[in-house]
């Protein structure tokens, strides 16, 4: 059984928002196999599925990012999930440009609040992880500001393109493997 984890803030405010592009890679991958994540439990909003033959459970923590872990150790637990072997967290990266994917098997948040929350509560920090690049092309004053305010339309091209590319790195992590997934992914956008 793996755990594929995305990451954002439950309500339609942040819906569209950088933050949320891990809910939004959740919902394109529950799209895709024609189900619908919605199940209440471990303070997340869950789906049983299969992706490339693999049994998974998609799932949205709604205890709002900076207490994902709280979410994400329940899941683990209720699981049985082997953390280091079939976690899968995907998430907003402000050091990385819009529309770039870094797939990483442990590191540093970043100062990410969601993954901090998370290494907190699992006590570790290795585990697999999706990076979505959300740098703007410009200097943000207030980085908490700018990762809850809404893509703007012409940025849509490039968040659709990213959330396929999570979306398909996912799949090729189940079929292939992590390092096949970072040979493949690991690149500038414009490379892809």
């Amino acid at each position: 059984m793996k755990l594929i984890v995305g990451l954002g803030n439950p309500g339609p405010e942040y819906e569209l928002t950088p933050h949320n592009l891990g809910f939004l890679t959740i919902n394109l991958i529950a799209h895709q196999l024609g189900i619908e994540v919605r199940n209440r439990q471990c303070r997340a909003l869950t789906a049983r599925a299969t992706m490339a033959e693999t049994p998974v459970i998609l799932a949205k923590p709604e205890t709002y990012m900076n207490l994902s872990g709280l979410s994400v150790r329940e899941l683990v637990e209720e699981y049985q999930v082997d953390v280091k072997s079939d976690l899968i967290v995907i998430y907003d990266e402000l050091d990385l440009p819009l529309g770039a994917i870094r797939i990483r098997q442990r590191g540093g948040t970043a100062g990410h609040n969601g993954m901090e929350s998370i290494q907190r509560a699992l006590g570790t920090d290795e585990f697999l992880r999706i990076r979505l690049g959300i740098a703007p092309d410009h200097k943000v004053s207030d980085g908490a500001k700018f990762v809850l305010t809404p893509f703007r339309r012409a940025q849509d091209a490039v968040v659709d393109e990213m959330l396929d590319a999570a979306a398909n790195a996912v799949e090729v992590i189940l079929k292939e493997g992590p390092a096949a997934a970072m040979t493949r992914f690991n690149r500038k956008p414009e490379e892809q």
